[in-house]
């Protein structure tokens, strides 16, 4: 008998991954994943601890699901399982079971691979279920093959956890120490997804540059050699990587950005902050004028490289010299789009116990004034994009009838309209418009996509 499962996911596209890997780990139990979690037979919220008040947000959503747990269990319709996973639970597990021993299951993002047990416990025993321990086999050793399609866009994880200690983060102590997939378990993964329709792959890891995987040869391989290796895979037609580190940048990575036409010409790249002082409070171990070199040998073997990166503004002791130094490094970079979050000290952290926190008001003002530099940026770099044709990958049906959505190679969203057969094909568009979030274009021709083209030097040939 068909069992309703739903998961409610927060934060990163890891995230988003292990959320599919856990309905693929449950789908022989019987439970198929539904919209809703009423009437659900099993809810599980995965959750992430980098934004503030994660933990609160976790408790507020499980006040709300206990009234669906209460409903279901009077209304004799058998037991609603409620599980708490992810990051919040991996760091407040023993909270989460004091505060809402309603929860069944309590379990951190290494042990999903264990869900079966998990569950046959939850189901005959009172009291939760913790499980929050850094198990010494890895969870991708026991995962099942993926149970339904991604669809024409998929993540892959390839790399977990974080050995650099940045002084604001949970990471390491939530995901672990940095773990890399042997290269040969990547590929048979990426070569079933791809066989199921994917036609794009984004590989995920907390320092997803920082791979260094086993290869089939007996030698260490590196991202840039995987990507190489993946894109002789037949059929794909994309691929993209994040969350890179600037210190794990390394040659190899660098020349597949000039090299490796499937490599999507845009890239995530953290820096921050762009004052040195800032940045060795930070514990980044780089300084800004590190960042700006990376940068110049990136943009000289593909100089049509967009860059994005994550901004810290209002970190323990930043001045207003600081935060000026933030604004030249972006002024001077530029940057496609950007993510910028003012401070909040994270539980267990050290820059959690700096004395010199930066006022909330000052926080604010600073915010305000990066988000306006970036998102100025942001709409210039769209402008210049009107008027010219580019391949896109019609992933989704729009908000209107007869109109596709989809992604440039740069990331930017984009819509036109167009015929539904051409849904999950890359195709050539010519844009009209442009907007600070979004394109909108025409359909120029059909079916564009060629595991041999690149489409950065197509678009240099006919702008």
């Amino acid at each position: 008998m068909s069992k309703k499962l739903f998961i409610k996911t927060w934060g990163c596209q890891m995230n988003v991954y292990d959320s599919a890997r856990m309905a693929d780990v449950l789908a022989p139990l019987g439970y198929r994943p539904v919209d809703e979690p009423d009437g659900a037979d099993m809810v599980i919220l995965n959750t992430c601890h980098i934004r503030e008040k994660a933990a609160d947000k976790v408790f507020s959503e499980l006040g709300r699901l206990r009234i669906l747990k209460d409903e279901k269990a009077s209304a004799d319709d058998g037991k609603m399982i409620l599980a708490v996973a992810g990051c919040v639970a991996q760091a407040e597990g023993e909270e989460i079971v004091a505060r809402a021993p309603y929860v069944d299951m309590v379990f951190g993002p290494q042990t999903y691979h264990t869900l079966p047990e998990m569950v046959a416990k939850a189901s005959r025993a009172a009291g939760s279920v913790l499980n929050t321990d850094f198990p010494a086999e890895s969870k991708f050793d026991f995962l099942p093959e993926e149970a339904t399609s991604q669809g024409v866009s998929a993540f892959l994880a390839v790399q977990e956890g974080c050995d650099k200690f940045c002084t604001f983060c949970v990471v390491p102590y939530t995901r672990g120490s940095e773990f890399s997939r042997p290269a040969d378990q990547i590929l048979v993964e990426a070569k079933r997804l791809v066989a199921s329709g994917t036609r794009e792959i984004s590989l995920l890891g907390q320092n997803v540059n920082a791979w260094h995987g086993d290869g089939p040869d007996g030698s260490t391989w590196g991202l840039g050699r995987l990507i190489r290796s993946l894109a002789e895979i037949d059929g794909l037609a994309r691929i993209r990587y994040t969350t890179s580190h600037p210190r794990d940048m390394d040659d190899e990575l660098i020349r597949a950005h000039a090299d490796v036409p499937q490599l999507m010409p845009y890239l995530h790249l953290p820096v921050q902050s762009g004052s040195d002082r800032i940045l060795a409070a930070m514990n980044r171990k780089h300084s800004a004028d590190d960042y700006r070199r990376l940068v110049d040998r990136l943009r000289g073997v593909n100089p049509d490289l967009a860059l994005s990166s994550d901004f810290i503004v209002g970190f323990p002791g930043e001045s207003d010299a600081d935060f000026a130094a933030t604004l030249k490094l972006v002024t001077e970079v530029g940057y496609a789009q950007s993510y910028c979050f003012k401070y909040s000290p994270r539980p267990g952290t050290p820059a959690a116990l700096e004395s010199a926190q930066v006022p909330e008001d000052v926080k604010e003002a600073r915010l305000q004034a990066l988000q306006q530099l970036i998102g100025a940026q942001q709409v210039a770099f769209n402008q210049g994009f009107v008027g010219r044709t580019m391949p896109i990958l019609f992933d989704r049906k729009g908000r209107r009838p007869g109109q596709l959505l989809g992604r440039s190679p740069w990331m930017q969203s984009v819509h036109a309209e167009a015929n539904e057969r051409l849904l999950n094909s890359i195709v050539e568009v010519r844009i009209d418009d442009a907007r600070p979030n979004s394109l909108a274009g025409s359909v120029v021709t059909g079916d564009y996509a060629s595991t041999a083209h690149n489409p950065v030097h197509a678009l240099e040939a006919r702008a």
